[in-house]
């Protein structure tokens, strides 16, 4: 309906009083706080990293993610509570595992974590129609792809740092920890410089193959492969049919543990071979060769995905 001059009537609903009053539905511009990028970038950070927690989700999405973590974090309950009843210091004694030993405990919770939660960060956004949408606000593709990269990355790092710096903290609380501040401060830096590079890495490679597929259950089956066919095959050939050691620099497991030891201050030519991991070659490679290694998966796991995403820009 509208009057004589053709303005549309505006809707009329009945007060309590039974007056009629008039509300302005009209379209109104946004008045709140703009964040502008940073904003945008912490938003998809923030609500990526829940989704993949399955926070905010039924039941059956948290239990594969919280089940990495648990089992992640149970070996280190264990030491703790070993520690605790033996009054002696067990890392000393060579009882319980050093820092960075501990990695051994948690590399099948972390390729599981990669296999089965990550590649559902970017196949769920492609899939349900969310892409255009996120790129419709104020980010764009690199901002987009760079806050996934840094939610996956704060993911794998629950599993990478979380566990590792329980045990320091635990071990300084029962006395068994590192003598000092300035000890304690190293063995810190230690632990998250590890297990950030570790996350990053493997964060790439897997983000790089769940850009090649729409199908999530094909992404899961290629991380899956990356990661372990990779240890599998470079592993026979080094250590079996004794190649060149520097095909390692294929696996991606080996070269992210490479980089945990030289952090660790172990398993470099000059500072001796890492007692832990008997038979292994890969201590003959050289510093640099396995920080260039690492950050070239880096490199190349960035150009993948931004590769991929170029093409599904421009076919939208």
């Amino acid at each position: 309906m509208s009057d004589a001059t053709g303005t549309p009537d505006l809707p009329e609903q009945v007060a309590d009083d039974g007056a009629a009053q008039i509300l302005d539905q009209r379209y109104r511009p946004y008045s709140g706080a703009r964040h502008g990028l940073g904003g945008a970038m912490r938003a998809v950070i923030g609500s990526s990293f829940r989704f993949t927690l399955g926070f905010g989700r039924p039941a059956r999405h948290k239990f594969l993610p919280w089940l990495a973590v648990v089992v992640a974090l149970v070996p280190a309950i264990v030491f703790v509570g070993i520690a605790t009843v033996l009054d002696i210091d067990l890392i000393s004694e060579n009882i319980l595992p050093e820092y960075h030993e501990y990695y051994g405990f948690i590399e099948a919770a972390l390729f599981f974590f990669c296999g089965i939660v990550v590649p559902e960060i970017l196949v769920a956004d492609r899939r349900n129609g969310m892409l255009p949408m996120y790129l419709a606000t104020p980010l764009r593709l690199w901002s987009y792809l760079a806050s996934k990269a840094a939610a996956v990355a704060a993911t794998l790092a629950v599993i990478t740092v979380g566990p590792l710096a329980f045990l320091l903290v635990a071990y300084t609380i029962e006395g068994s920890g590192p003598a000092g501040p300035g000890d304690w401060l190293i063995v810190l830096v230690r632990i998250l410089g590890a297990g950030i590079a570790i996350a990053a890495t493997i964060a790439a490679a897997s983000l790089a193959i769940s850009s090649l597929t729409d199908r999530r259950a094909f992404a899961v089956i290629g991380v899956i492969l990356l990661l372990l066919g990779s240890q599998l095959v470079t592993g026979v050939l080094v250590e079996v049919a004794e190649m060149d050691p520097r095909i390692y620099a294929f696996n991606l497991g080996e070269m992210g543990e490479a980089l945990k030891d030289r952090i660790f201050g172990v398993g470099s030519p000059m500072l001796g071979e890492d007692e832990s991991s008997p038979g292994r070659r890969i201590s003959e490679l050289s510093t640099l060769f396995v920080v260039a290694v690492n950050a070239a998966w880096v490199a190349a796991g960035g150009a993948v995905l931004w590769w991929r995403y170029r093409r599904i820009e421009a076919s939208q």
